[in-house]
């Protein structure tokens, strides 16, 4: 065993590992920028120091062997243990000049604003670049280091082959919107306006949307639901103009009262909750701990 140990290159088992993730040898070798045929003696150079074959070919490209798929388990921890590492060691001593965000499509802009707002403190502050998109998307890119961190309003999604961790930056309740010649037709007795009123709903990829569902029906409301949308953004733009009742997290309510010329009906206690996702058990980095421990605080803190 420990002659095994002296033979085994890490860097054998990184291009294993990066042709499990990138499908081919031949894209692997592209992210690595490498010779096709070198990664391919790497991995066969690893397959025969173990004594097992570790990928086999279904359809046009590679699959891992079940002993493929231990082997990449356990590359996954070894490679992220290695990252943070280096961090510890080594990046986390100074501020991220590049931030790279994923956003998921839900959560609502100015919630991204205020979370991201501390980062302009810094000295100096980094420079954001923001990706909205699908969570599942998102942590996808996460993992290939395409982005440092996802806000997302769930955490990781079930079923994604991907080692990465849920950070929850806080929870509030939501409260419900409308435009002034909305409620000139339904009133502002809440909840019993929302019966048989138009209403515009998250998508049921939202994680608030099934609760926002059960609280309806366990009042016997049935509103008409007018428009089911994935941009938050979108929403409040229909919201404004009267198009149904809107639900928004109550830490932003009165921002959005304001911009909008939309009005408060009534408050629901349904908690939406917004996470940081990383590829590390822990945040150390100063920059992403500087959006953590502000939503921590003067963000969430009341709510």
């Amino acid at each position: 065993m420990t002659d095994l140990l002296h033979r085994l290159h890490f860097h054998h088992l990184y291009y294993f590992w990066m042709t499990v993730q990138s499908g081919s040898v031949t894209a692997a070798a592209e992210r690595l920028r490498l010779a096709q045929p070198t990664v391919s003696s790497q991995i066969k150079t690893l397959e025969d120091l173990l004594g097992v074959k570790l990928l086999e070919r279904r359809g046009r490209s590679l699959a891992p062997t079940d002993a493929g798929r231990v082997a990449f388990r356990y590359a996954d921890d070894i490679f992220s243990l290695g990252r943070e590492l280096v961090q510890a060691l080594d990046g986390q001593g100074g501020h991220i000049d590049r931030l790279r965000v994923g956003v998921a499509m839900v959560v609502p802009k100015l919630v991204v604003h205020r979370l991201l707002a501390p980062l302009q403190a810094l000295d100096p502050p980094p420079t954001l670049v923001l990706t909205e998109d699908r969570p599942d998307r998102l942590i996808a890119d996460l993992a290939l280091h395409e982005i440092d961190v996802v806000l997302s309003d769930a955490p990781i999604p079930p079923g994604l082959n991907v080692r990465a961790y849920n950070h929850l930056l806080g929870e509030c309740d939501v409260s419900v919107l409308a435009a002034p010649a909305l409620l000139a037709l339904h009133g502002r007795d809440f909840p019993s306006c929302l019966d048989g009123a138009p209403l515009l709903l998250p998508t049921r990829h939202a994680s608030i949307r099934a609760p926002l569902d059960r609280w309806l029906a366990a009042r016997d409301l049935a509103p008409i639901v007018a428009l089911e949308v994935q941009d938050s953004a979108l929403m409040k733009v229909y919201g404004q103009e009267a198009a149904g009742f809107f639900v928004v997290p109550s830490i932003v309510a009165d921002e959005i009262c304001g911009t909008h010329g939309v009005e408060a009906v009534g408050q629901i206690d349904v908690r939406e909750r917004f996470y940081a996702i990383t590829l590390h058990r822990r945040i150390t980095n100063p920059t992403i701990a500087a959006i953590a421990n502000s939503a921590h605080g003067a963000l969430f803190g009341a709510a």
